[in-house]
């Protein structure tokens, strides 16, 4: 990485810089310089984002943060609850956390333990600001909060998101699920974001969206058993640029 990476005065947009955090957690370099260039951007930097880069942005930003913090202290895993929820990255100024990343930004405001069926009708300023307009289901299959059974990892573009997101979709459930006889076994999160998936009718059509199932098929769903232990470094490779 040369210089120009870790230039704290450098005018770098904020779907770059959060490419360049995942990066620099990925190889092991210090990240302080990186996460105050994130810290100072202005908010209307972030307004200014169109909805590939504010997807691609947030995305990256949950994902390197994660990785940033479990590196230092893989024990904060131990307590999950509380891990998910304290400041973990500051933004434009605002300490966020990652449950505010994922549900009050890319799962626009829904709360937390309703199955995607309950919406927090008190986010705070900030999220109202710079949530996406138009909530993706695929994040689903993006984020990893740092357990085996979390998506692996990818640096994302504004140009290429949406290509990233189906692969990212296509891979995690071809993976994760398993197809016995008249029963498909999915995914938990499926089960804990049912609502953002549009309930059974939408699961069905999404695996067979993925090739998992065939058109048509109804078969009964299951919820597979979440795999919670400690997983760092599931990175891939693709859409990466460096």
């Amino acid at each position: 990485m040369d210089a120009s990476e870790t230039d704290t005065t450098d005018h770098s947009g904020p779907v770059d810089l959060s490419q360049r955090f995942l990066r620099a957690v990925k190889s092991g370099e210090e990240t302080e310089p990186i996460r105050r260039r994130i810290a100072e951007i202005d908010s209307a930097d972030l307004d200014a984002l169109d909805a590939a880069e504010r997807l691609a942005f947030w995305l990256n930003a949950y994902n390197a943060a994660t990785q940033d913090a479990l590196r230092s202290q893989p024990e904060r895993f131990e307590n999950r609850q509380q891990f998910f929820s304290e400041p973990i990255l500051t933004v434009a100024g605002a300490e966020l956390s990652l449950d505010d990343i994922e549900h009050g930004i890319l799962r626009r405001s829904q709360w937390k333990y309703g199955l995607g069926y309950v919406t927090n009708p008190f986010p705070s300023a900030f999220i109202r600001r710079h949530r996406v307009a138009d909530p993706d289901l695929r994040i689903h299959f993006a984020l990893n909060c740092g357990a085996a059974a979390c998506p692996a990892i990818a640096a994302y573009t504004a140009d290429a998101v949406d290509e990233q997101l189906d692969h990212a979709a296509e891979s995690y459930l071809g993976s994760e699920t398993l197809v016995e006889d008249e029963t498909v076994r999915v995914p938990r999160l499926m089960l804990w974001y049912r609502g953002d998936f549009g309930g059974g009718s939408g699961i069905r059509r999404l695996l067979s969206e993925y090739d998992v199932i065939e058109p048509g098929a109804s078969p009964r769903i299951r919820y597979r058993e979440y795999d919670w232990s400690l997983a760092l470094d599931a990175f891939r490779d693709d859409g990466e640029s460096n």
